[in-house]
């Protein structure tokens, strides 16, 4: 596989909440479609340890673009609210890194996301359309943003019954 097919894309999110409540909304993939528009679905195939490693989960994943993908992640290491590691398999492979910390506003979210095209159509055309997948990439991961932050504010302000 050449490089053009080779992706490492680093995207960066402030979330106006507290780490633990992010962690919190990060390690539940199955709830990903109520918040992230472009998570279509999620099936959890394997709960993993009580640690979340071993986690395995089919996703998929519209776009802004006339495509979708199918992603099974499996999770490999995760330092509790701090980092959490997976690696991708499907319609692209690799491996995803969400990374956590504190800031005085809320929390910093760094997620890494270095893949490779498996498509046929992709990698054929991937050269030319590398800005494209790029732009693709930073849409769908600011629509994640914008929809975490509104799920949190929602859930942090609702009231507690008891």
């Amino acid at each position: 596989m050449t490089s053009s097919c080779r992706f490492e894309l680093v995207t960066h999110w402030h979330i106006p909440a507290p780490r633990e409540v992010v962690w919190k909304a990060i390690r539940s993939v199955n709830a990903w479609p109520s918040w992230w528009p472009y998570v279509t679905a999620v099936e959890e195939v394997d709960a993993g340890g009580s640690d979340g490693v071993g986690a395995c989960h089919r996703l998929d994943w519209s776009s802004r673009l006339p495509y979708s993908l199918r992603l099974v992640t499996h999770v490999v290491e995760v330092v509790p609210q701090s980092r959490l590691r997976a690696s991708a398999s499907g319609d692209l492979r690799g491996e995803g890194r969400w990374s956590l910390a504190d800031t005085r506003t809320g929390t910093a979210v760094e997620y890494l996301w270095r893949v490779e095209l498996e498509k046929r159509w992709m990698q054929r055309i991937a050269r030319l359309a590398r800005p494209v997948f790029e732009w693709n990439h930073q849409g769908v991961m600011a629509a994640g943003e914008r929809g975490l932050t509104r799920h949190l504010r929602t859930d942090l302000l609702a009231p507690v019954s008891g």
